[in-house]
């Protein structure tokens, strides 16, 4: 992956035939874990494996600002680009690295996959059922390798604008999974309890609960007792607020498991609208938990503007998640460049580099 001068683009270097191995699912090269993270990207395929891919590579390093990567350690050496031939291109060239383990240590030629990260880094333990281990929820590891190497690239950038230096950025899946549930790890540390899959919504004093209706609702009262008492109040339960039993923070943190029992008697009283309604009015944290199809309709999101439809020629309606982030207000994003198919800028870039397409 390049960030460079050719209209301040990010280029996608993918390999002949089946490029991004993350096209392969779904069968059509176009399926949504691919699309999710490649809108606003060129294509293009290069076999740097051959003299004509790598020299085409150089050509583009030439007038790059970022290299991205996530092979194993040592591909790109043996590639020909190399640290120290990467400087030799451009020397205001940032190099990044993505990867499992790092550079060097016992576990450096492993292959390295979300799973893997969540499970080394001890993510996975905070979600499993000891009794019943079972692989659950969305990718973590894989975007939060992602999310690190973005604001160290940004670091860099920052330091070379005021220093000419170009520093290389090396990130690991692991550490940065570790990163991630720094919390878990220092509440360890001091404690030498190891944490279950419920230690962190006792501390944040987080219920969920189903209402009368069947539906799904969280609740976040972290500390204050403002948040406590209004809690009890919204689910009809003015007597629990003074029960010896959770008289104070550290006690309801002491007794979650019977506290979260009462909550979740009070809440099959209630629909969830009745319940939301009683917990705004109490000013208490509080959140339908959503199914995804029900994400796209919630008003805060739709106000937001969050999703957007883009318009394939060949795949049809594709829809993305815009940008997170605002500067001054806006997103500054429009247009949006649809999710590229495999090779399909080749000729446009190689043109644009001078060079013959072919």
């Amino acid at each position: 992956m390049l960030l460079g001068d050719l209209g301040a683009d990010v280029i996608k270097v993918e390999r002949p035939g089946t490029g991004d191995l993350f096209r392969a699912y779904g069968g059509d090269g176009y399926n949504g874990y691919f699309v999710a993270y490649n809108r606003n990207k060129r294509s293009i395929v290069l076999d740097v494996q051959t003299e004509a891919g790598k020299g085409a590579l150089r050509k583009l390093l030439q007038t790059a600002d970022v290299l991205t990567d996530n092979f194993r350690h040592g591909v790109l050496d043996r590639l020909g680009f190399g640290s120290d031939e990467l400087r030799k291109i451009n020397p205001l060239l940032i190099a990044c690295s993505i990867t499992g383990f790092g550079t060097d240590g016992p576990y450096v030629d492993r292959p390295a996959f979300d799973a893997v990260g969540q499970g080394l880094a001890g993510i996975s333990s905070l979600f499993f059922d000891p009794d019943k281990p079972e692989i659950t929820g969305p990718t973590i590891s894989d975007p939060l390798a992602g999310y690190y190497a973005a604001y160290g690239i940004l670091g860099a950038l920052l330091e070379r604008e005021r220093t000419g230096v170009a520093r290389r950025v090396d990130v690991t899946m692991l550490e940065t999974s570790i990163a991630f549930i720094g919390d878990s790890f220092a509440n360890f540390s001091r404690t030498k309890v190891a944490p279950t899959p419920t230690t962190r919504a006792a501390i944040s004093q987080a219920h969920a609960l189903r209402c009368a209706d069947g539906k799904l609702l969280a609740i976040h009262l972290s500390n204050p007792e403002k948040f406590w008492r209004g809690a009890c109040a919204a689910l009809g339960l003015p007597e629990l607020a003074d029960d010896p039993r959770f008289a104070t923070y550290h006690l309801r943190v002491t007794n979650y498991a019977a506290l979260l029992d009462e909550f979740r008697a009070a809440a099959l009283t209630k629909t969830r609208v009745q319940l939301m309604l009683a917990l705004e009015e109490h000013e208490v944290g509080f959140a339908p938990i959503n199914q995804l199809a029900e994400v796209y309709h919630d008003p805060q999101v739709r106000h937001l503007d969050t999703f957007v439809d883009l318009v394939h020629p060949k795949h049809g309606t594709v829809n993305v998640v815009r940008r997170p982030v605002r500067y001054d207000g806006s997103r500054a994003d429009q247009p949006l460049r649809l999710p590229p198919l495999l090779g399909e800028h080749t000729n446009e870039i190689l043109a644009e580099l001078g060079l013959e397409s072919g």
